[in-house]
């Protein structure tokens, strides 16, 4: 769980410091909105971000602040919750499911949109061209379990050809 969370940390932060990285200014505070569901997924996460951002230097308050928005029982707010964060300027969103990607992809074409171990293809529910060629503002890690179990297959008969299916 902890190399996932780093791997997640490391890649948000990639994605929002090549955004913020046009200006070079070196007091600015980063700026993390989460687009979520429910609030009981993000708490117990929440933790390990946050103690993985700051192992990197990125104390909350300090060179990090998280906006987090949570629809809790009406899902028809994620939405309204989306243009906040755009209109509070967050470098990077953050969402996991589906509904969460597509709504923040309807409120901005230019802010990037982190998928935290998405189970979608994200060519095939349209978040990305290809996983190749992306394209667009949408990046991040999706499990992809069952769409990558023949090349998983593949990969490892390849390693070991004594292996049978």
């Amino acid at each position: 769980m902890r190399n996932i969370v780093t791997g997640v940390t490391l890649s948000a932060m990639l994605s929002a410091l090549c955004v913020s990285a046009q200006a070079q200014q070196p007091a600015k505070v980063l700026r993390i909105g989460h687009l979520y569901q429910s609030s009981s997924y993000f708490v117990p996460v929440a933790d390990l971000f946050r103690q993985e951002l700051n192992k990197l230097g990125y104390v909350e308050g300090q060179k990090i602040v998280f906006e987090r928005k949570f629809a809790e029982v009406n899902l028809n707010r994620l939405p309204e919750l989306a243009a906040e964060l755009v209109r509070l300027k967050v470098d990077v969103i953050v969402a996991i499911s589906s509904r969460e990607i597509r709504t923040a992809m309807q409120a901005t074409r230019t802010i990037p949109i982190f998928m935290l171990l998405t189970p979608t293809d994200p060519g095939a529910a349209g978040f990305v061209a290809s996983l190749a060629r992306p394209g667009g503002n949408v990046t991040g890690l999706t499990t992809l379990a069952r769409e990558l179990g023949a090349k998983r297959l593949e990969l490892l008969k390849e390693m070991s050809p004594q292996i049978s299916a």
